[in-house]
């Protein structure tokens, strides 16, 4: 293997959420320690390791000094400037997932291209840079379609849905004249989400497919098994496979799509994927002996990934804003609730999970 890590040896982690405290904690399990870097003074994650860095991602003696602190650099969401990835490398640090993950779903244009370009399926897309451009764009897609910047965004943040005409006018000021891509809208039959990882050695495991539905854009449940047929779960998992492995990728990865229903049966079109642990993968925690925190951590030390395997039926169920308060409350007898730590309750904040198992694994 190329950076085996023993017991006792330091995982870095850029950002201090709820997916770094959930790495974090998977880590100690394994006995590894972490340490967390992240501008913010509150971060979730700082509660359950000793060793931080509370520093701007664009100090680069602040990052030099804590990768030359830590055997190996992870990174618990896509936004790390490409200066602070560089500064980890630079510094002779491992980084995994590589700086190529990192910049290609950094940019919603380069990925849309990258995916398509190794024979992926996504949806029709143009380049927006003008609101001229957008007028050829849409003549060239045609109406429904989204505008999404190219940069940032998520929980439906940069983006917008245009049906009419009257919405393409005020579009592009409406995303605030950003750089953006316009994606032809796909009608879909449902969302369903891969969570797969390759380790250090090339080998690939892909979790089942999770049916996900989202409420104000933000994911609600994700159902694992989907209301999918056999087939198109094991065709998710192929296509999730190709993705990983042309991105020469380290870790575990999300991966989006929608399932669209055609005259010819159901098809799969990509919708994204992100380069880290991901929020449709939380019901691995309960549902298999090696959950995705596990997983990421035993790909970026260098050692073998755990089994995929699924022991039980499950639905995961985001706790946003203050639902976080009965959640935490229930006494349900399948239910293993999760809370971030975070310190203020907001609207459509995503405040901690519940993963309710149910009937054991079923031939789906």
């Amino acid at each position: 293997m190329k950076n085996k890590l023993a017991t006792g040896a330091t995982i870095g982690i850029l950002g201090g959420g709820q997916l770094g405290r959930m790495l974090a904690l998977a880590a100690h399990r394994l006995g590894l320690n972490t340490h967390i870097f992240c501008p913010d003074p509150n971060s979730p994650a700082f509660a359950v390791t000793p060793h931080k860095t509370i520093a701007a991602y664009e100090d680069i003696a602040s990052l030099v000094k804590f990768a030359q602190s830590v055997d190996c650099v992870t990174y618990e969401f896509e936004n790390v400037p490409a200066a602070t990835a560089a500064a980890i490398t630079q510094a002779g640090t491992a980084l995994f997932p590589s700086a190529k993950a990192l910049e290609t779903s950094q940019d919603r244009l380069v990925e849309k291209r990258f995916i398509s370009t190794i024979g992926i399926e996504v949806a029709p897309y143009a380049k927006v840079d003008s609101q001229s451009a957008l007028n050829s764009a849409v003549k060239k897609i045609g109406l429904p379609a989204v505008l999404k910047t190219r940069h940032f965004g998520y929980d439906g943040k940069g983006q917008t849905i245009l049906k009419t005409d009257d919405d393409v006018a005020n579009a592009f000021a409406a995303i605030g004249e950003q750089p953006a891509i316009l994606e032809s809208f796909v009608p879909f039959e449902k969302e369903i989400s891969v969570i797969i990882a390759r380790d250090q050695t090339g080998h690939v495991a892909a979790y089942d497919p999770a049916e996900n539905v989202h409420q104000n854009h933000i994911l609600k449940t994700s159902t694992v098994p989907g209301n999918i047929s056999k087939a198109l779960g094991e065709a998710a998992k192929a296509i999730a496979t190709q993705l990983i492995i042309a991105l020469d990728y380290v870790g575990v990865m999300g991966v989006e799509f929608f399932v669209v229903s055609t005259p010819d049966g159901d098809k799969l079109v990509v919708n994204e994927f992100a380069p880290r642990v991901h929020n449709s993968g939380h019901w691995t925690q309960a549902a298999c002996l090696n959950d995705q925190f596990e997983q990421h951590i035993r790909a970026v030390a260098g050692w073998d990934l755990g089994s995929p395997e699924r022991h039980s039926n499950v639905v995961m169920e985001n706790l946003i804003g203050d639902e976080i308060i009965a959640g935490m409350q229930t006494t349900e007898s399948n239910a293993q609730v999760h809370h971030y730590g975070k310190s203020e309750i907001r609207k459509g904040r995503k405040m901690g999970h519940i993963n309710r198992i149910f009937t054991k694994k079923g031939t789906n």
